[in-house]
């Protein structure tokens, strides 16, 4: 693992929280709903201690409140900003995540009990959406493998499957006559893959636990790989020896795959991948582009996990 450490830097050039909210999103939430506000942002949000780890990046995290406000979540809405203003109502606690199939044992974890059992570190993880956007996120998590190492994992299991909560009462993305995604939201992974070092499950970003918006209380992130594969609000882990329909490849399978390898060359159906715009950086209508790095950057840690495979195809 190719391991940097950037300089300290000053508390001064750090971008205060509460004064970066953009102001799209804010009229947005205002056009909606007719308030004079916007929705507040998660206020259940509590300090979360993690130790510092060696995995890092050399760009700037992107400013906190752009990271809460700026998300794809379809089951509190389609727009960018819904996340942030329809999540109020949605609750993280109680919570539990039941891990199943190819296991030899089976358990029901509650999110309390992951979180005292699995001690958070800080990992600043680029994140990359199929998009052609990007973010610099601080997580708070623990690696995926340490779980899957408490059920045991049986030889014959070949992949994970994780499933989002559903709660129409809560989510009103999932409640109404216009159902943007079949749910529960479902992603995939090889176990390879899954037990890769980056792989992690986050609790929590920016020293604080994860808020509603951002996949509260617990969500896979998979840093190589486009942001849809990050599922979120976990309630079900399981391990199956056939590989798993994800729900983007089942509502678009011209234009999302079960890899989603983060990769220049090849293009969505509807946009080039060479470049991605970087969420934070320049002012609202910044026109910050750079060149997308193979695998988001993470080649020396996880391209030997596709030796012999055609690139091209493993989208």
């Amino acid at each position: 693992m190719s391991i940097y450490h950037p300089p300290r830097i000053p508390a001064s050039e750090i971008t205060p929280r509460g004064i970066y909210l953009k102001r799209r999103d804010f009229l947005a939430a205002v056009a909606m709903s007719g308030l004079s506000i916007l929705a507040p942002d998660q206020a259940d949000a509590a300090p979360l201690s993690a130790k510092k780890s060696g995995y890092t990046v050399s760009e700037k995290p992107t400013p906190h409140d752009d990271v809460t406000a700026y998300n794809n979540f379809y089951e509190f809405g389609t727009s960018k900003s819904d996340p942030m203003s329809y999540s109020g109502d949605f609750k993280p606690r109680p919570w539990a995540i039941k891990v199943d199939g190819m296991v030899a044992n089976p358990r029901t974890f509650d999110i309390d009990q992951i979180m005292q059992e699995y001690p958070a570190e800080e990992r600043v993880y680029r994140m990359r959406c199929v998009e052609g956007w990007s973010m610099v996120i601080p997580w708070q998590g623990f690696p995926l493998s340490a779980l899957l190492d408490k059920v045991e994992p049986l030889g014959s299991a070949k992949y994970v499957i994780f499933e989002t909560v559903v709660r129409p009462e809560q989510m009103p993305g999932q409640n109404g006559l216009f159902q943007p995604l079949p749910w529960p939201y479902i992603e995939g992974l090889r176990l390879d893959e899954a037990r890769n070092p980056l792989t992690i499950l986050a609790v929590g970003l920016y020293g604080e636990t994860l808020p509603n918006q951002n996949g509260a209380p617990i969500r896979l992130v998979v840093p190589w790989k486009y942001g849809f594969k990050g599922c979120k609000s976990i309630v079900r882990i399981s391990l199956t020896d056939t590989q798993p329909k994800n729900t983007w490849n089942i509502v678009a399978p011209s234009e999302y795959g079960f890899f989603a390898n983060v990769n220049p060359e090849v293009d969505h159906p509807r946009w080039s991948q060479a470049t991605e715009r970087r969420i934070g950086t320049g002012g609202f209508f910044s026109s910050d582009r750079r060149p997308t790095l193979m695998f988001n950057g993470y080649a020396e840690d996880v391209a030997s996990l596709y030796a012999g495979m055609d690139l091209r195809k493993n989208f």
